[in-house]
């Protein structure tokens, strides 16, 4: 099974956030499964200089432009990988999508159509390399299906959302700068409200479409959570399906992990808990107690991820339970940032507040962490609560996406038949983040429970090569 697997970035080379690690972990997962996979992503600043050894395979006419493509070898893998190399569009400062001040790049519809015009050349086998399937994943690839659709004879085509809140919204004029066939523009193409719409590119041409999780599968499908793509998305509900992404387990094991103070094992699970809890509190100056709940919360502060309920029902949960400690590693909004610089003056020893990304920070607080806290509006798929499983802490989780497919809640039967990982609460406000947080803290006064919950979790299989089976399953029968 030959693929061409299309993202606009890749960890470890260029990360804004889950698309990354995806683009890195499938196609990793695939190759050793046996598949033959190329990844293909723009040539950003320094990405050629991380992946020397690299050669120019061919080159691409594309408007009037010459673009190389590069081949290298993704660094520590065996997987291939192909830059698509147009300094003036892609080397720049700042990240994939917008300039070092945080403002969208104007011209992001001719560098991801140009792009996704490369991803139809490579797919049409312009390397010399015909792939059985081109894979091609969120807005900034959708297009590519599209020019492929036009073809009689072309490969498989997937397509994957990963948010579908991100979409790629531009006018009539960026469609007819990028030279599309004029077929597409129209109801069954790109054209959406008289708008032209990326990801809809992908959304109508693929031959299979997927998102990242069963449930989200299920609620993009309605207003709610389609973000006005829910329309098409139940006219083509028989091409949809959703695959549950994993982790990397390599990386987020706790009896191997070097960046944790003390590795363990479910063997010896309270001790390494104990450990790295009391390293953890004395690193965010919480009061030294292997006894008092410790809350970790890793995220983006942002509407999404419903970091500003955690901050509406703070004070009370603070007064109900006078040892409870929270750790926070994060950043985003600025008022909510301001928020919790003031929660950690409000409650010294009690809240510690780090507000920026710190690779280590997060596999230390899942490690010294009672409990999770995740309570998303929506969440595709997410990580954090299938790395807080891996390392024996409890997730409290909002019922949704990714959330409600990698948790099992605690109810009396699964707790009896010892299947329970976590606690998840249905409501999307202050209320529900109160009724998960306290009913897991009651879960923890029973500590059968509370272990049964914890080995549980460390017992679930979060691999890539579950989600990647499926993905092959996906392409032969496409």
């Amino acid at each position: 099974m030959r693929v061409l697997f299309a993202a606009s970035e890749c960890w470890p080379l260029i990360k804004t956030g889950g698309l990354a690690d995806v683009a890195y972990a499938l196609p990793l997962a695939l190759t050793r499964l046996g598949a033959d996979v190329r990844v293909v992503l723009p040539a950003y600043r320094g990405l050629l200089e991380q992946v020397q050894p690299a050669h120019e395979l061919c080159r691409i006419d594309i408007r009037g432009q010459s673009f190389g493509v590069i081949e290298a070898q993704l660094p520590g893998t065996p997987l291939k990988l192909w830059l698509i190399d147009a300094p003036y569009l892609y080397v720049r400062d700042g990240d994939p999508y917008r300039d070092a001040a945080g403002r969208d790049f104007a011209d992001n519809a001719w560098r991801f159509g140009c792009f996704s015009e490369a991803v139809y050349r490579l797919g049409m086998g312009a390397a010399g390399w015909q792939p059985d399937v081109v894979h091609a994943n969120d807005w900034q690839t959708g297009p590519a299906l599209s020019w492929l659709s036009t073809q009689p004879r072309r490969p498989r085509t997937v397509f994957t959302i990963h948010n579908i809140a991100y979409q790629g919204w531009y006018g009539r004029e960026a469609f007819d700068f990028l030279g599309l066939p004029p077929q597409l523009w129209g109801i069954d193409g790109l054209e959406m409200y008289g708008g032209f719409c990326f990801m809809k590119g992908g959304l109508t041409a693929a031959d299979a479409i997927t998102t990242v999780s069963p449930t989200y599968a299920r609620e993009i499908q309605t207003r709610e959570y389609g973000y006005g793509l829910d329309p098409l998305l139940r006219w083509r509900a028989e091409r949809l399906s959703g695959i549950a992404n994993g982790i990397d387990t390599d990386a987020w094991n706790p009896a191997t992990d070097l960046l944790l103070a003390r590795r363990y094992s479910a063997a010896s699970l309270r001790q390494g808990k104990n450990a790295n809890k009391r390293e953890l509190q004395q690193e965010l100056g919480l009061v030294a107690d292997v006894e008092a709940p410790l809350i970790g919360i890793v995220t983006r502060l942002a509407e999404q991820k419903g970091s500003d309920l955690i901050l509406g029902a703070l004070d009370t949960l603070m007064a109900a339970h006078p040892a409870l400690q929270f750790a926070l590693l994060a950043s985003g909004d600025r008022s909510q940032e301001q928020a919790w610089r003031e929660a950690a003056a409000r409650y010294p020893q009690r809240i510690g507040v780090q507000l920026r990304y710190d690779e280590g920070l997060a596999h230390r607080i899942e490690a010294g962490a009672d409990i999770f806290l995740m309570p998303s509006r929506f969440e595709p798929c997410g990580l954090n609560q299938m790395y807080s499983q891996r390392y024996g802490t409890v997730p409290v989780v909002r019922r949704t996406g990714g959330l409600a497919d990698t948790v099992t809640d605690a109810t009396p039967h699964s707790l009896a038949d010892g299947g329970a990982t976590g606690v998840m609460f249905n409501d999307a406000d202050i209320g529900g983040v109160l009724y998960g947080v306290n009913r897991a803290l009651e879960l923890r006064r029973n500590d059968k429970h509370w272990k049964a919950m914890q080995l549980a979790g460390m017992a679930r299989d979060f691999s890539w090569e579950k989600a990647a089976n499926a993905y092959l399953k996906l392409y032969a029968k496409t």
